[in-house]
């Protein structure tokens, strides 16, 4: 049975930091993709990063140069580095791994931007 546990979200100030974490069990991590998304309130889920099986790494434009997707094939973990934090990053966050035309989902993890 796969699963992924995000860890990592909470509150932070505008201008912080926050790294998530999504820990993946009961599957081949080192051949997966993976990637980050976030839902922000009323609004649909977006896919924010993405890291395949060989490290290359790709953002959604508008986040580009504050964001950093990273992985550790020997702890089957995805993390997702957060810097300069904006109240617009509020959302909950989920990570996604797709392996042979499968996908599976985290339960998510809420980070709050506020002053």
């Amino acid at each position: 049975q796969v699963q992924l546990a995000e860890s990592g979200g909470g509150f932070a100030q505008p201008g912080g930091s926050l790294r998530l974490s999504c820990v993946a069990s009961g599957i081949n991590f080192g051949d997966a993709a993976l990637a980050w998304y976030r839902q922000i309130p009323g609004k649909e889920r977006e896919l924010v990063a993405l890291i395949g099986s060989s490290g290359t790494e790709s953002y959604i434009e508008s986040l580009r140069g504050r964001l950093t997707i990273s992985r550790d094939n020997a702890k089957n973990t995805v993390y997702l580095q957060m810097n300069k934090l904006q109240p617009a990053d509020t959302a909950v966050y989920y990570c996604k791994l797709n392996l042979n035309w499968q996908e599976y989902w985290g339960q998510g993890t809420q980070v709050t931007v506020s002053s």
